[in-house]
C-alpha cells in the first residue's frame, strides 16, 4: 500500500502540471453514450476522464470505475455514484447537492469547496480533502473515514474537513478517528456512537450536537462550543478541552473522562 500512496502523490503533482492533458475530455452526450453501453455485470471503465465544468445533474454512475476522474466545477446535483470507484478523483467546487455516494470508494479524493447539501455518503470509504465544503443536512453514517495507519512513512492520510459547514449533518456510527475537523460548523449535527479517537475539532461549533456514545478519547477540543450538546455516555478520556465553552449547559449523563475546567 505504501507504493500505492507514493504513486498517488506523484500523480497529484504531475496532473497539476499537465493541466489534465492526459485525461480524455468527454461531453455530456459522449458520457451518456458510454454509460448506455455499460455491461450487465462488472464495472464500466471511465478512468481518467475530464468532466470538469459540465452539467451532469441526475446522471447514474452507479458502480462505475471513475478513478482519477476530474469533476471540478461540475453540476452533479442528484447524480448517483453508489458503489462507484472514485479513488484519486477531483471534485473541487463541484455541486453534489442531493447526490448519492453510498458505499462509494473515495480514497484520496479532493472535494475542497464542494457543495454536498443533502448528499448521502453512507457506507463510503473516505480519505481526502473536504476544506470549505458544505455538508448541510448530509448523511455520512457508517462511513469508514479513519486515518490510514498503514502509510505513516508517507505522512498521515486522513479525513480533513477544515472550515466546513455540516449543520444538521448525520455522521453517526462512522469511524473518523484522527480526522481533522477544525474551525467547522457542526451545530445540531449527529455523531451518535461515532469513533473520533484523536480527532481534532479545535475552534469548531458543536452547539446542539448529539454526541451520544461518541468515542472522543485523546481528541482535541480546544475552544470548541458545546452549548446544549448531548454528551450522554460519550468518552472524553484524555481529551484536550482547553477553552471549551458551554459545557455547563451540555447533557453529561454517563459521560466519561470529564475533568474539572
Amino acid at each position: 500500500m505504501t507504493a500505492v500512496v507514493a504513486t498517488v502523490i506523484m500523480y497529484f503533482s504531475s496532473v497539476a502540471l499537465a493541466a489534465w492533458e492526459d485525461h480524455q475530455r468527454l461531453t455530456r452526450e459522449e458520457l451518456l453514450v458510454r454509460l448506455s453501453h455499460a455491461p450487465n455485470s462488472g464495472r464500466i471503465d471511465l478512468k481518467a476522464k475530464n468532466l470538469s465544468d459540465l452539467d451532469l445533474h441526475g446522471i447514474d454512475f452507479r458502480g462505475a470505475d471513475l478513478s482519477s476522474g476530474v469533476f471540478n466545477g461540475a453540476n452533479l446535483r442528484g447524480a448517483n455514484f453508489d458503489s462507484a470507484n472514485l479513488t484519486v478523483s477531483f471534485f473541487e467546487h463541484a455541486d453534489l447537492t442531493n447526490a448519492s455516494l453510498r458505499n462509494a470508494i473515495l480514497f484520496s479524493v479532493q472535494l475542497a469547496g464542494g457543495i454536498l447539501r443533502g448528499a448521502n455518503l453512507s457506507g463510503a470509504r473516505f480519505i481526502g480533502d473536504l476544506k470549505n465544503t458544505d455538508f448541510t443536512d448530509a448523511t455520512l453514517t457508517h462511513m469508514r473515514g479513519a486515518a490510514d495507519m498503514k502509510n505513516q512513512s508517507m505522512g498521515l492520510m486522513r479525513t480533513s474537513m477544515v472550515n466546513a459547514t455540516a449543520v444538521n449533518a448525520d455522521l453517526s456510527y462512522s469511524d473518523f478517528s484522527r480526522g481533522e475537523f477544525t474551525f467547522s460548523d457542526f451545530s445540531h449535527s449527529k455523531m451518535i456512537d461515532t469513533q473520533l479517537f484523536r480527532a481534532d475539532f479545535s475552534g469548531s461549533n458543536l452547539t446542539g450536537a448529539d454526541l451520544t456514545g461518541a468515542q472522543l478519547q485523546d481528541a482535541q477540543l480546544i475552544n470548541v462550543d458545546l452549548t446544549g450538546a448531548n454528551l450522554t455516555n460519550a468518552d472524553l478520556t484524555g481529551a484536550n478541552m482547553q477553552g471549551v465553552r458551554g459545557l455547563d449547559s451540555a447533557t453529561k449523563t454517563g459521560t466519561r473522562g470529564l475533568r474539572p475546567q
